[in-house]
């Protein structure tokens, strides 16, 4: 049970000693970074409390069904007013539409959780993105939370639980997850996937904890973006090309690359904080380590108060997003305290 999910251990742990003992809670809070899990722990739960030869063999056809969903299009409003089972009858989710969980998907939850368990002994339903929940929503849910069914658990998934009501966070049990282990995730992606080592042990230390990140990660386009950050350090600290920083501080708010603006400014962050670790003598701990030959030619140009100082400015930049600040003047006025 749960051998097959990447890290958290902590929390393999408690749900093996719950479900032994018993004492599993009925509502359940599932809470941490995104991409580390927690959608796939609460089916393995499911399929722990499904599972018709022991605890979620991942052999039966109990197991197999769990997390087999039938996911609405994205225009089907009548779809999403409702609980989707998955290939078992007695495991639903909810997931958001346009942005929002509809109150009637939950008051069609609060109607199945009260049906007696077609196959199983239970009823297990996950809400995804529980954060997305309005107001009615949450209301029409808190019902459910205060009388459940002996025989139902409800699991929420989310991101952001300070966006949930304190009185649904309050009539849970909160779980928390932790990012992963980059050698974990560096591993994963080596036996699994089949990634060459190098470049696993590039995209773990760039995926945040994130296995969902991790397994999404394109590393043809982040080496592209991290040149272009490179080019960016080069011409502050070795050319001195203001032109050539304002003409690529152009490029990075355009149409086509300003969806990538955050992740682009992420990787010029980690670019100079390799520099300020090789000034400490820390190289090995850097993150682009497979470039580490440039990066170190790079440190030897620059003073490490002004590493410090750019890393600086580049959190108060990052901050400054929050009162919609415009991000061409922004980043304007960043490569040109760098080229100073």
């Amino acid at each position: 049970m749960f051998n097959n999910l990447i890290g958290n251990d902590n929390v393999k742990t408690i749900f093996r000693r719950l479900i032994s003992n018993g004492r599993l809670p009925n509502s359940m809070l599932f809470t941490g970074p995104e991409g580390v899990g927690k959608k796939q722990f609460a089916l393995e739960l499911a399929r722990a409390l499904v599972c018709r030869k022991e605890t979620a063999c991942g052999e039966c056809s109990a197991c197999i069904r769990v997390g087999v969903f039938a996911f609405p299009k994205p225009d089907d409003k009548d779809e999403h007013k409702k609980v989707i089972f998955s290939g078992h009858a007695d495991v639903g989710m909810i997931i958001p539409y346009n942005r929002n969980i509809l109150v009637e998907a939950i008051r069609d939850l609060e109607s199945a959780a009260n049906f007696r368990p077609f196959e199983a002994a239970i009823r297990f339903f996950i809400i995804e993105n529980a954060e997305k929940m309005n107001a009615s929503a949450s209301n029409a849910l808190l019902k459910t939370l205060e009388e459940p069914s002996a025989t139902t658990y409800i699991v929420l998934v989310t991101s952001r639980p300070d966006s949930l009501l304190q009185t649904i966070r309050s009539r849970c049990q909160t779980i928390h997850f932790a990012p992963i282990e980059p050698e974990k995730i560096k591993r994963h992606l080596i036996e699994s996937k089949g990634v060459a080592s190098a470049d696993s042990e590039l995209i773990a230390k760039f995926s945040g904890g994130s296995v969902g990140k991790a397994l999404a990660f394109d590393l043809d386009a982040f080496r592209a973006r991290r040149d272009v950050m490179l080019d960016v350090l080069e011409d502050a600290l070795v050319e001195k090309d203001r032109a050539a920083l304002l003409k690529t501080a152009e490029s990075l708010n355009d149409a086509k690359n300003k969806d990538a603006y955050e992740e682009n400014l992420e990787i010029l962050e980690t670019l100079i904080r390799d520099l300020w670790l090789i000034k400490l003598g820390g190289d090995a701990e850097i993150v682009n380590a497979d470039i580490v030959i440039d990066v170190s030619t790079l440190a030897a140009r620059v003073e490490q108060k002004t590493l410090a100082s750019w890393l600086n400015e580049i959190e108060l930049l990052r901050q400054s997003f929050l009162v919609n600040i415009n991000r061409k003047v922004a980043t304007d006025a960043l490569f040109m305290e760098m080229a100073n």
